[in-house]
Parts: structure tokens; sequence; C-alpha cells
């Protein structure tokens, strides 16, 4: 009896794959980070290109810092370095929940923003980046 050979490369577009493979990044970037504290220098953490070409602060400018802040009970420090990002991640966090679930269920996910939510995201960042470059 023949057994039924998959095609070559299902198994990469299957749509649990993309969600894991993000959520295994940030896991082996988050145990990289958590022995790396980006607030001394000479550890191997990519800077900002926005803040190195521009010298101001970018919407996630800070978010490096913060997660390591998180990580290790700071959070006072984590709100210091980049408030709106602090805010913004459980949101960021639940929309993996949702990609990675509905990838193992085998159905393909993407969030929808209509055009003023997205308006109004834009909005937010750019009024974040102005606001804490001028104070």
């Amino acid at each position: 009896m023949a057994e039924a050979v998959a095609p070559t490369g299902s198994l990469l577009r299957h749509p649990a794959v993309a969600p894991l493979a993000v959520l295994t990044a940030g896991v082996a970037g988050a145990a990289y980070l958590y022995g790396t504290d980006p607030h001394q220098p000479g550890h191997v953490l990519p800077g900002c290109p926005f803040r190195l070409v521009t010298g101001l602060l970018c919407p996630a400018c800070g978010g490096t810092r913060m997660v390591y802040d998180l990580m290790h009970g700071h959070f006072a420090e984590a709100w210091l370095d980049n408030r709106a990002l602090l805010l913004a991640s459980p949101y960021a966090l639940a929309l993996l929940g949702c990609w990675a679930v509905e990838g193992l269920r085998g159905r393909r996910w993407r969030p929808r923003m209509s055009p003023r939510g997205q308006a109004a995201v834009l909005l937010l960042a750019v009024a974040w980046t102005v606001l804490r470059n001028v104070i």
C-alpha cells in the first residue's frame, strides 16, 4: 500500500508557522535581553535608526529598556522608559495570541482595522513622538 506524501514545503505554509516563529523569536530575544542590561554600554543590542539619523526619539525608543525593566520587576522605570509602548503592549500581545490560536486551528488570521483606526494610531504615534521630544 502506498502512503500519501505531502508536497514539499506544505508544512511551511501552515497558518500556525508564522505566529509560532514570531513567538519563538520573541522568547529567544527576551532570554538574551534578560541577561543583558540595555541601560549599560557595551551590549550587543541594535540602536534606533531614526534616532541615529535625526537625534530624536521615535515612538518605540526606550522599548528595549522598558521590556528589560518589566522582566526585572522595575515597573516605575519601565513607565519612564516608554509610557505609550507600555500601554500598547497588552493589545499587541493579545493580537499575537489571537494570531497563534487561529493558526493552530488551521485558519489564517489578519487583524482588521478601519481607515479611521489606522489614522488614529498614526496620529497617536506622531503626537507621542512630538510630545516626548519637546518635553
